[in-house]
């Protein structure tokens, strides 16, 4: 079973507990959010960059593969990270992957203001942060264990976390997942396949996570 299908199954057993998760506090009447991209006195009007497939840490058997970036939400990342609770902002996203079992998506969420953007960076790292607990929580058949690689000095800063999980039948994976910010943009990488920690090239997705942050703009 592939990492994408096996993540789809433990993404259904999350759901629920997502909403747990704190919420943003929706941005003041008449303060509509703005579109990644758009223009405001004194701000960079330029769309954020993204990551491009040389960037990812490197597989040994296979190269990787970039689509295009797309509108919307990454289903990919409802394994953790999710919209509830967030202000209806503008998302972005863009998914790889290599020819075997190893995949990644990268979001970007431009916010009206660097205090929201900080808020819901600060929302981001917290459900990543509990998604262990909550996945155990929400069934019995699953064992997850988080862990916290620490902080990015990149821009207005990152974090770095992995996430195992392992199935009474079988299934086992691992992902390291990051969220940083610049300015008013936030952005979250996902790489995942199967395997535990020790499989996790956590050097080399510091220095993906890194990249990402500094393309923002």
């Amino acid at each position: 079973m592939s990492m994408r299908i096996r993540t789809s199954a433990l993404t259904a057993l999350t759901v629920a507990a997502l909403a747990a998760g704190t919420a943003l506090t929706a941005p003041s009447a008449g303060a509509a959010p703005q579109a990644a991209g758009s223009k405001t006195a004194g701000s960079k009007t330029a769309a954020p960059a993204f990551l491009s497939a040389s960037q990812l840490p490197p597989h040994p058997t296979s190269s990787w593969t970039a689509g295009p970036v797309t509108d919307g939400f990454p289903e990919q990342l409802g394994f953790c990270v999710s919209t509830e609770g967030v202000p209806a902002y503008t998302y972005r996203h863009r998914e790889f992957r290599t020819d075997l079992d190893t995949s990644a998506v990268q979001l970007t969420v431009v916010a009206d203001t660097a205090a929201h953007a900080e808020a819901l960076a600060k929302h981001y790292d917290d459900l990543i942060r509990t998604c262990a607990d909550r996945i155990e929580k929400s069934s019995p058949d699953v064992e997850a264990e988080g862990r916290d690689y620490g902080k990015l000095p990149v821009e207005e800063g990152a974090r770095v976390r992995g996430l195992h999980t392992e199935t009474s039948w079988g299934a086992n994976d691992i992902a390291l997942l990051s969220v940083g910010r610049d300015g008013r943009t936030v952005t979250v990488v996902q790489w995942g396949q199967m395997g535990d920690f020790d499989d996790a090239p956590v050097a080399a997705f510091k220095k993906t996570t890194t990249t990402a942050v500094n393309k923002l703009y």
